[in-house]
């Protein structure tokens, strides 16, 4: 089967899914296989529980199963019991080929964004303002990797006049291979900071890895919006077509802080006129993402009172900087991610905040490689500049190094010392990676006590 004609059953059956357990009746359902799961062992499950056609790159043969079970993988593999299994090469391959086929029915703008830092934030924001003028269609949550992208891709509706992309990565050339399909015409990277540098291989490595949008973008006669304040953001988007700068100073658009306690205020002294934004995100270190989405709203002549209207009114959720309150505490969960710029953003962020009885719970970082214990050292040389009430140091390599300040194995161990220490009247921060799960040290918070975000 061609690409084209399976395009044309997407078009009969436009819902797309690779999990089972989500799956609807009439779903296309690809069998995608990793190192601990093979979806192809479920295709005919697939088929019982209503999906239209499943797409798989493994049957069965003579009794045994074709390619490598997975290391969960239990049983034999389900016979092809129906025409309405398709068999390809690789399924994963033909997902993001389906995808980039769909791509090329429009022509419509497709901005895509990455970054080390504040890349999900700078895409809801974006969103938020384009949504009020055009028909957006953006990226779900974080589904920004290799399959989460070729799924937004395909939930793109037909009538959408901007589709807003958002590309994650931990290793070079990922973001290069997300461009063939993808194919940008405007890009935005926030930041190249120390994130993922065990794939990377390194701070260099990071810049190189996130610049794959700029070559692309350069290659295509694209269109940047570039942070002005950073200079070697200035250095890697030399010789794309289009630049349009954002920043503090010397650029088309420009804004300063006006206040970061308790919610970020900007105001914008340069390239618009909507004076100052106050916004529900907390940490001078948003200023950027603010501007950078007042950026695209002018570009895209949105009107200035639905750019300010649409930053004031979004709300970060996902454990990204919520506000939660609880016996007089007032906490601050960053637990979505966490790397050695954001943890350093945060905590000086945070010591900065005028408040009382302020107390750091802080989970490990991951994927920094060699530099990991490094790194690790950096922040609790950092936390010692400041006076704290409590500092907790929870897993990986903060159980490593010495440190004068409470340690804990995980969350959980942490989450019952936060139980039994009976805080009261405090300021809180919890931030760490998603290894860590950071949240589950408020489970014993009801949902009820969670108030407001930041």
């Amino acid at each position: 089967m061609t690409i084209e004609q399976l395009y044309r059953l997407y078009l009969q059956y436009p819902s797309v899914q690779t999990d089972t357990r989500k799956l609807k009746k009439g779903d296309l359902f690809f069998a995608l296989k990793g190192p601990h799961f093979n979806a192809n062992l479920f295709a005919a499950q697939a088929l019982e529980r209503g999906a239209a056609y499943a797409i798989v790159d493994e049957v069965q043969q003579s009794g045994e199963i074709a390619g490598s079970l997975s290391a969960e993988g239990s049983g034999k593999m389900q016979e092809v019991v129906s025409d309405r299994m398709i068999r390809v090469d690789d399924a994963l391959q033909t997902l993001q080929d389906l995808a980039g086929y769909h791509r090329s029915q429009f022509r419509i703008p497709f901005l895509a964004v990455t970054g080390s830092n504040g890349k999900t934030t700078t895409k809801e924001l974006i969103h938020a303002v384009l949504s009020t003028t055009y028909r957006t269609s953006t990226t779900q949550g974080n589904l920004n990797n290799h399959i989460g992208i070729p799924l937004t891709l395909l939930g793109i509706p037909r009538d959408t006049e901007i589709a807003v992309i958002e590309m994650g990565a931990n290793h070079q050339k990922e973001i290069e291979g997300y461009c063939r399909y993808t194919r940008p015409t405007h890009g935005i990277i926030t930041n190249a900071g120390k994130a993922h540098l065990e794939g990377f291989g390194g701070p260099e490595g990071v810049k190189k890895g996130k610049g794959e949008l700029y070559q692309f973008l350069k290659k295509q006669g694209g269109t940047a919006f570039v942070m002005w304040d950073y200079e070697y953001l200035r250095e890697m988007s030399a010789g794309i077509p289009h630049i349009i700068t954002y920043g503090t100073k010397d650029a088309a658009l420009t804004g300063n802080l006006k206040q970061s306690e308790p919610f970020l205020s900007v105001d914008i002294t340069r390239g618009a006129t909507t004076g100052t934004i106050s916004t529900q995100l907390v940490g001078d270190y948003n200023l950027p993402n603010v501007l950078a989405a007042v950026a695209v709203g002018r570009y895209f002549k949105v009107p200035e009172e639905r750019i300010s209207t649409a930053i004031g009114q979004y709300t970060p959720s996902n454990s990204r900087s919520q506000l939660i309150q609880k016996d007089g505490n007032h906490i601050i969960l960053d637990a979505y991610n966490a790397n050695p710029s954001s943890m350093k953003a945060a905590i000086e962020n945070f010591a900065a905040m005028q408040a009382p009885s302020k107390i750091l719970i802080l989970g490990a970082m991951a994927e920094l490689g060699e530099e990991s214990l490094n790194e690790h050292q950096g922040i609790v040389r950092l936390i010692g500049q400041y006076p704290w009430s409590q500092v907790v140091l929870v897993g990986g390599d903060f159980e490593r190094i010495d440190h004068p300040y409470l340690r804990f194995a995980d969350s959980k161990e942490a989450a019952q010392w936060m139980k039994s220490a009976g805080l009261k009247n405090k300021y809180i921060l919890i931030k760490g990676s998603r290894s860590t799960k950071m949240e589950q040290v408020l489970e014993p918070l009801a949902d009820g006590d969670r108030k407001a975000h930041f």
